[in-house]
């Protein structure tokens, strides 16, 4: 299966394992790299620079294929030290960074001379156009269905990813609600030439996440998702538990929201603890995409992109093909 993301990548499919914090580890990113796709690492997962060093290493003992490096850069108080991260992915020779949030532009010089590629996650036409301008070799457009942040906009693939690839001209992968091969064909119909993945990778017997989260997704359908932090003009897709009843709640008050009222129920560390760690997965906040309707096992990442693979040929090769004369 070769697109322009398969020769922009080096890899096998086009098939992208999004960043996620604290699941982006070695153990996912090489998995995904060893079964043809391209796995990520979440730079801010680890705790420091030099931790991020130790793990690129790590997962270069996992894999001979190359991976990538999610950064994600959003406003903070006390903002990690994103230049050192980028410094890190430098000189570890690390082939793609995924970025998210922010515009990359400040460290796009840097990367673009150590010939890393760089795909930029977008949830608007306006921001993947952005993106294509600085130089950034691809994008990934991630629709309203998509775990964690998808914008403002409440734009849903169906008519984003056919937005976007009318205006643009380096290759765009489809980011949001993708779990089925069907899906990749649909989209790959649409103007991607690849996809991205977060939620349905984390339903695999490589993430390193708690049993109990990974058959939630399983025994979950497409409405047990919530939107959080709408009042506060950033919006997050969660798993919808009792956390997040208790945060929708409280913003459905009259008044403005306080953060100050939700951050203990929000805080990181909980849902890392509690929920990834300790299986508590009702006891702390946990993305998910609409996708985890069409979640129905726990495969490897192996039998998950090989499936995926086959069903997306099969379905461009007979299903649509009923359609044409």
């Amino acid at each position: 299966m070769k697109t322009r993301i398969t020769e922009l990548l080096n890899i096998k499919y086009p098939i992208i394992q999004g960043g996620m914090m604290w699941v982006g580890t070695a153990e996912l990113a090489a998995a995904v790299s060893n079964a043809g796709g391209l796995g990520i690492l979440t730079a801010l997962t680890q705790p420091t620079p030099e931790a991020l060093r130790e793990e690129i290493e790590r997962c270069r003992t996992m894999t001979d294929n190359p991976f990538g490096v999610n950064i994600t850069i959003l406003p903070s108080i006390t903002p990690p030290p994103y230049e050192e991260y980028a410094k890190v992915i430098i000189e570890c020779k690390v082939p793609v960074v995924e970025t998210a949030g922010r515009s990359p532009e400040a460290f796009m010089p840097a990367f673009k001379a150590a010939g890393i590629k760089v795909i930029h996650k977008c949830t608007s036409v306006r921001h993947a156009l952005k993106a294509e301008r600085i130089g950034c070799d691809a994008v990934s457009v991630d629709g309203f269905e998509c775990a964690g942040h998808p914008g403002e906009d409440d734009v849903t693939n169906l008519v984003l990813l056919p937005a976007a690839f009318a205006k643009l001209s380096i290759p765009m992968l489809a980011s949001g609600g993708i779990g089925t091969g069907a899906q990749m064909a649909a989209a790959m119909v649409l103007g991607a030439e690849g996809i991205n993945m977060g939620t349905r990778f984390v339903a695999t017997q490589e993430a390193p996440v708690h049993e109990n989260m990974k058959q939630a997704m399983v025994d979950a359908n497409e409405t047990d998702t919530t939107l959080m932090f709408r009042t506060l003009n950033n919006t997050a897709r969660v798993f919808k538990n009792d956390i997040a009843k208790q945060v929708v709640e409280i913003e459905a008050r009259d008044g403005e929201t306080d953060f100050k009222d939700l951050q203990p129920l929000v805080a990181g560390a909980r849902g890392r603890e509690r929920c990834i760690e300790e299986g508590e997965i009702n006891d702390g906040i946990w993305t998910a995409g609409q996708v985890i309707g069409l979640i129905n096992d726990i495969p490897t990442c192996e039998v998950l992109i090989e499936r995926m693979v086959a069903e997306a040929k099969a379905t461009l090769q007979s299903r649509l093909a009923t359609f044409i004369d």
